[in-house]
């Protein structure tokens, strides 16, 4: 699950889940939730593998959403399905999706950065917790 929150002239992105790969899956679906309006109307068609190395799990998830954010603005991809596998040493992750196209895709916010500050990633009695400002 995720969800945007208002965070002054940023905005919030948090999410949750039962183990830490679903989480960070789930917090690149909610970036993209951020940038475009429907991320349904995104298809599957274009894949992008992303090997990262760090055990510190906050920079592993700013890591993951900065390289999404940026392999997004330079290819002009949108991405709507996410695979991550979280390890000790770094992550392996995959991210589908397809050219922006203004016919189908309504975006919502220009995600400019991801942002360190207040960034968490945290255990919670029901599993998995990640908050991340982005700039917009």
């Amino acid at each position: 699950m995720y969800e945007l929150f208002e965070h002054t002239a940023d905005l919030g992105l948090r999410a949750t889940a039962a183990d830490l790969n679903t989480l960070f899956a789930e917090a690149a679906a909610c970036l993209f939730t951020a940038v475009v309006e429907d991320i349904s109307t995104v298809r599957p068609e274009v894949a992008v593998t992303v090997e990262l190395a760090g055990g510190e799990r906050e920079y592993l998830l700013f890591d993951w959403l900065k390289e999404l954010l940026y392999r997004s603005d330079a290819d002009h991809l949108l991405f709507g399905k996410f695979e991550v596998r979280v390890r000790d040493d770094g992550l392996t992750g995959s991210a589908w999706g397809e050219p922006f196209d203004p016919a189908r895709h309504v975006l919502s916010h220009e995600v400019k950065a991801i942002t360190y500050h207040g960034l968490v990633v945290e255990r919670t009695d029901d599993g998995w917790l990640a908050e991340v400002i982005v700039d917009i």
